[in-house]
């Protein structure tokens, strides 16, 4: 069990402060193969995760490793590109370092997106679902360990993780579109396996429609920082069926590419939606 550190987090921001120009107000991060919305950024600052002091590196294939400023429809963004893993090696303190940092550089909305089983008897393999509450299955709790004070409080209000507003909002705007979108519980489990068919039963059992390997401890630091939340899985596999094929890497990253431009399309188009004032 790990602390948080905070002289490191000074120094990483420190750092950061003196290689950026602008004070970021989003902060996203992104999911396996979900890199599309980077095409969307006027990119201003793009720096190795190698060059920041203390960050942690990806290790995962189709997760990047670059930390990227600039602006999305005219808000300024900080972009998670390739996010760390508590099956990685990790601590958790290491997993959800980049939020606390995100949040110190001026960040006050968190977006993160993520691929995952479906496990909704609706889904598709390519279902978008946003998620509206998770259940955290977790060996580890990102806020084990001594609290903070300046940081965040002790315990934190977990009621409403996931920001409602934000969730109608992006729902709109999908009617909009005329794009499909369903709306449910997000379970985290530590990996790196995939789900045996008597877990996914389970897991639907106690109420989760979709089920990944991240998310949970990012969101949890979110809200302790302060931050609002919204979340999207794009889906990549049915566990839930009875004749489930064999799962690989591979297919997951081909499902979250081809969903990555739509995800994409409604994340950009949240953010022009949103008012100045929602970022005082």
């Amino acid at each position: 069990m790990e602390n948080l550190n905070l002289a490191k987090l000074n120094e990483t921001v420190a750092y950061l402060k003196n290689k950026i120009t602008h004070r970021p107000k989003v902060g996203i991060i992104l999911g396996s193969g979900l890199g599309e919305l980077v095409e969307e950024v006027n990119i201003e600052h793009s720096i190795e995760y190698g060059e920041i002091p203390n960050f942690p590196v990806s290790t995962v294939e189709g997760h990047g490793g670059k930390l990227i400023f600039g602006t999305i429809q005219g808000v300024q963004v900080v972009l998670l590109s390739g996010r760390f893993h508590f099956y990685e090696g990790y601590t958790m303190q290491e997993v959800t370092f980049p939020v606390r940092v995100m949040n110190q550089l001026g960040a006050n909305l968190l977006v993160v997106s993520n691929a995952a089983g479906g496990m909704h008897p609706d889904f598709q393999v390519g279902d978008l679902m946003i998620i509206n509450d998770h259940i955290n299955l977790f060996p580890e709790h990102p806020l084990r360990g001594k609290n903070e004070a300046s940081i965040g409080p002790r315990f934190p209000d977990m009621t409403e993780p996931y920001d409602l507003d934000l969730i109608k909002n992006v729902k709109q705007i999908a009617t909009d579109k005329n794009v499909k979108l369903y709306e449910g519980v997000y379970i985290g489990l530590q990996g790196p396996t995939y789900e045996t068919k008597a877990e996914y039963k389970w897991l639907r059992k106690i109420g989760g429609d979709a089920v990944g390997m991240s998310t949970v401890p990012e969101v949890i630091v979110g809200k302790h920082c302060g931050m609002k939340v919204f979340g999207m899985s794009v889906i990549t596999d049915l566990g839930i069926r009875e004749a489930m094929n064999e799962i690989t890497h591979e297919e997951v990253l081909e499902a979250a590419n081809a969903a990555a431009p739509i995800m994409a399309g409604l994340v950009t188009d949240l953010l022009a939606s949103l008012e100045s004032n929602f970022f005082d």
